[in-house]
């Protein structure tokens, strides 16, 4: 990968082996799942993207959390990562899922960067770099399931990804055990958005007997007619 101004030698030694878990998770692969890693470890850190401190605990804390998200999504489909960052969930899921379509949404130039980097290394044919705010993509684009991960409050995720999604389809935002505190406090923005028709916000889980703690997800499924 080029662009970085030091190298990541300094990190490189941080990178953890993947867990047993994680054959289980992206089976054949795997590989390009523990190269994602080690990018994240080294270019990754260098230039910005993820803390140095994340390093040690990226399977666990990051792409294992991430990747169980696909328990949850259809087979086939196209799905959108709003606010990417360093790709997580949306390139995690790519790499498990080489079935679906991922758009990543970024609207950080260093992040878009590294994101394209990173896709052209692993040679990923299944995942597109948008640099974008969601709301710019309103109106224009379409997905069948929207994730998220770390990106804004509930309310405000409603407000940008439930218009992305797709009749049929769902916003699926990674939470933890604030989820249900956060879906009574976005009740206002699920009334302003009626005419997207989006369902009632439920908890859901994911990678059980994978990650400890599972991962915890707001689902809200759209059944109206779109924006």
């Amino acid at each position: 990968m080029s662009g970085s101004t030091s190298s990541p030698d300094d990190v490189s030694r941080e990178t953890p082996p993947a867990p047993a878990e994680a054959q289980g998770v992206f089976g054949s692969r795997l590989p390009l799942a523990e190269e994602f890693c080690r990018l994240l470890a080294t270019e990754g850190v260098v230039r910005g993207v993820i803390g140095p401190r994340e390093a040690p605990r990226l399977w666990e804390r990051h792409l294992l959390n991430c990747a169980v998200v696909h328990e949850r999504i259809p087979r086939g489909v196209t799905v959108a990562d709003v606010g990417s960052g360093a790709g997580l969930p949306g390139l995690v899921i790519a790499i498990a899922r080489p079935d679906l379509t991922v758009t990543l949404v970024e609207p950080l130039l260093r992040r878009t960067s590294f994101l394209e980097e990173v896709v052209a290394a692993l040679d990923l044919d299944n995942v597109v770099v948008t640099r974008a705010r969601a709301e710019e993509l309103l109106g224009t684009r379409h997905f069948d399931v929207v994730t998220s991960r770390a990106v804004a409050p509930l309310g405000r995720l409603l407000t940008w990804c439930v218009p992305l999604v797709s009749p049929g389809g769902m916003m699926l935002a990674m939470k933890g055990s604030s989820a249900a505190g956060e879906i009574e406090a976005a009740a206002r923005e699920l009334r302003r958005l009626r005419r997207y028709g989006p369902g009632e916000p439920e908890v859901l889980q994911a990678g059980t007997g994978v990650v400890e703690p599972v991962t915890t997800l707001v689902r809200v499924a759209v059944v109206g007619a779109g924006g």
